[in-house]
């Protein structure tokens, strides 16, 4: 059941800071530069097909976010939409900040006339099966010296 003293709303430029914190504590593969993050997150604010939302509770602390993107595909006949980051602090996990972050994103994608949302996720399968997410390819990554 989604935590009734919580909104979720899209990011603004205030939420830069808040957001990094839960970008550090996600970050397993990688490691987060700040100044990279904030370029990427303030250009991603002003993307036409980009949403950075957050589960802020009523206290203004932001507890949660999530990145996703639509765009053009030819196979889904129309735009898809892939949500690329979701992370919600770990002391409000299976609370429903999650749930109500992804059913937002769901509405966002389907206002820009998406037909499906899509992610990858390596560990948390059990969350989106049960909001009758399923299992669609193997996700394939490599990674690129940036020099």
């Amino acid at each position: 059941m989604p935590n009734l003293t919580m909104t979720i709303r899209r990011a603004g430029i205030n939420d830069v800071d808040n957001v990094w914190r839960l970008v550090q504590d996600f970050a397993r593969t990688f490691s987060p530069k700040r100044e990279s993050f904030d370029l990427t997150f303030r250009s991603s604010l002003q993307a036409p097909q980009t949403l950075i939302l957050v589960a802020e509770q009523r206290d203004g602390s932001v507890v949660g976010y999530l990145l996703a993107h639509c765009r053009a595909t030819f196979l889904a006949n129309g735009p898809a939409a892939w949500v690329e980051e979701v992370m919600v602090a770990e002391r409000l996990r299976r609370q429903g900040v999650g749930q109500a972050l992804m059913t937002e994103v769901e509405s966002w994608a389907q206002a820009q006339g998406a037909a499906h949302v899509s992610l990858a996720s390596r560990r948390a399968g059990d969350f989106y099966h049960a909001l009758a997410y399923e299992d669609a390819a193997t996700f394939f990554k490599k990674t690129l010296d940036s020099q």
